[in-house]
């Protein structure tokens, strides 16, 4: 694995909505390397009693333009403090780091299944399916209308809006995203054009269920857990994932899994 340490001026730095902030980076060396799936971690300035560098996906990489984005959820410190940052500071990045997504030979039609900010790691990925003319089929869920932060730039991105749930009803599927992914696997399937990969990312007990579906229905998924980490290069074992295959570590062994290799 070979990473680049670069120190990256902020670009953008701003709410998106529901407490879901966009940070834009220059990063060229990141932007460049960067596959579906990978994240960054990150040496926030102005947290000096806070040193652990924090890890993000990458939402977004422009190799040409040497742009990484990266969404984030206000949930503590460290995310509140991440929101003061502005145009005149640089963030630290190591990068990109980790297994990312990795779609079977053949691929024909895919499902994506996006929780909250679990839309971010995903939208990569959607948008190289996509260019390689797999029919994707995109599955959002959030807990309000402005949660569903991504939602426009999956719809720019595949051609079409993306299946949405929020769980006040506000848009789209009042409740959950998992009766929209039953739905789907089973129309599909209906059709006689089955889907052959299912890729998830979000809470925990959203992608077991959708991870059980997909076994049921006999289609190939992975997710992508995370992990509180530390040093995000495999050494500390902070991080590791119950597997059928023993311990793993999600920042290098990960983030993403096949979901069947899971012990939850």
């Amino acid at each position: 694995m070979t990473l680049c340490n670069e120190t990256a001026p902020i670009l953008v730095n701003e709410e998106a909505g529901c407490n879901i902030w966009l940070m834009t980076v220059r990063a060229p060396e990141i932007a460049a390397a960067a596959r579906p799936g990978q994240f960054v971690h990150v040496k926030i300035p102005g947290m000096d009693d806070h040193i652990l560098r924090r890890p993000f996906g990458v939402y977004a990489h422009d190799a040409e333009a040497g742009t990484v984005d990266m969404m984030y959820q206000v949930l503590g410190y460290g995310t509140e403090h991440m929101t003061s940052l502005g145009v005149n500071d640089a963030v630290e990045l190591i990068g990109p780091i980790g297994r990312g997504w990795e779609v079977p030979e053949g691929c024909k039609r895919a499902l994506i299944v996006a929780g909250g900010v679990g839309s971010a790691p995903l939208y990569p990925l959607a948008e190289e399916l996509k260019a390689a003319g797999v029919e994707v089929t995109a599955v959002l869920g959030a807990s309000t209308i402005d949660a569903l932060v991504a939602r426009e730039r999956y719809g720019a991105a595949l051609g079409c809006e993306p299946v949405c749930s929020t769980d006040d009803g506000s848009f789209g599927h009042a409740g959950f995203c998992t009766p929209l992914v039953e739905e789907a696997l089973a129309s599909a399937a209906a059709e006689g054009a089955p889907y052959d990969y299912v890729a998830c990312c979000g809470p925990e007990p959203l992608m077991r269920i959708v991870a059980g579906m997909a076994d049921a229905a006999g289609v190939f998924c992975e997710i992508s857990m995370e992990r509180r980490m530390a040093c995000g290069v495999g050494a500390c074992l902070s991080c590791v994932v119950d597997t059928v295959d023993g311990k793993r570590r999600a920042c290098v062994d990960g983030p993403v899994f096949p979901a069947s290799e899971v012990v939850w």
